[in-house]
């Protein structure tokens, strides 16, 4: 997905994604300092990988900036952090932080240089939401202190929960630079013809698809409430705003629906404040 600016490291990125209103920052205002910091670091990474990848550079330069990244993150852990890296280095070793979920999160990101992704099959979908999202999840559930084997399963369902619904609340986005995360399995099943991304997301059955991989996603979501119904509130209040938050969107493009034109799905601020209010005094 795209972003809007790069983070810098061992500050709290700038911009709409961690504005106000966003779910992100709802999500991390209730945790105390340390951890929210460590969220930050966390973040500002993801969010500049995540705009190499969707930069306009050429292919190779891209390839070549998330390399440089890998080798970093590489130093960190071999303990010669970079000087631009220090603080989020500090966060590795404070929380445990696993090499591989870093390096995760940049295959992901090379997933989206390497080849534009469209209609892509199941597998490869899969894999994706893993890479770019339930690896960031597994990141962050050592910073909340959830237990290894439930929080490695929260990462899992929970990422793959809120990427679906991502994809199927930015069809049109994607779209606009080329890019369609719908499985090529499900397209084809609703007699879609290949074509651009925006071609398909205009086919009349289009609708079917996008209800499918709701289904999908819901099944991740119950997944991952059963999971956090089983931690203690303490470590579960900062997933489960972003649980009720990308609920809250699932649920909104589902009454919608994805037959066009699509108007834009958002949750109200009033919405948003109640939801972290009742998770905070939780």
């Amino acid at each position: 997905m795209a972003g809007t600016e790069i983070a810098t490291p061992g500050a709290p990125p700038a911009g709409p994604a961690v504005s106000s209103g966003s779910s992100f920052h709802t999500a991390m205002r209730i945790l105390p300092p340390s951890q929210r910091q460590a969220m930050f670091e966390i973040y500002a990474f993801c969010r500049a990988v995540d705009d190499i990848a969707d930069g306009d550079t050429q292919h190779a330069d891209r390839l070549a900036a998330l390399e440089d990244w890998r080798r970093d993150i590489a130093a960190c852990y071999a303990g010669n952090a970079p000087a631009a890296l220090h603080a989020l280095d500090a966060q590795i070793r404070t929380f445990h932080l696993q090499q591989q979920d870093f390096e995760a999160v940049i295959d992901g990101m090379i997933m989206d240089v390497v080849a534009t992704i469209v209609a892509p099959d199941a597998a490869t979908l899969d894999l994706y939401c893993d890479r770019v999202a339930s690896a960031v999840g597994r990141l962050a559930v050592r910073v909340f202190g959830l237990d290894e084997a439930p929080g490695i399963e929260l990462a899992h369902h929970l990422g793959r929960a809120l990427q679906l619904t991502n994809i199927l609340r930015d069809l049109d986005e994607d779209a606009d630079i080329g890019r369609l995360y719908l499985p090529a399995e499900s397209l084809a099943a609703a007699g879609i013809p290949p074509g651009t991304p925006h071609q398909i997301i205009a086919h009349p059955a289009i609708d079917t698809v996008c209800r499918g991989v709701a289904r999908d996603a819901q099944a991740h979501y119950d997944a991952a409430a059963a999971v956090m119904a089983r931690c203690p509130s303490r470590v579960v209040r900062s997933p489960r705003i972003m649980y009720e938050v990308y609920h809250e969107i699932l649920t909104r493009l589902l009454a919608r629906g994805w037959r066009a034109p699509r108007t834009r799905v958002r949750v109200p601020k009033a919405r948003l404040a109640w939801i972290v209010l009742r998770h905070a005094i939780a």
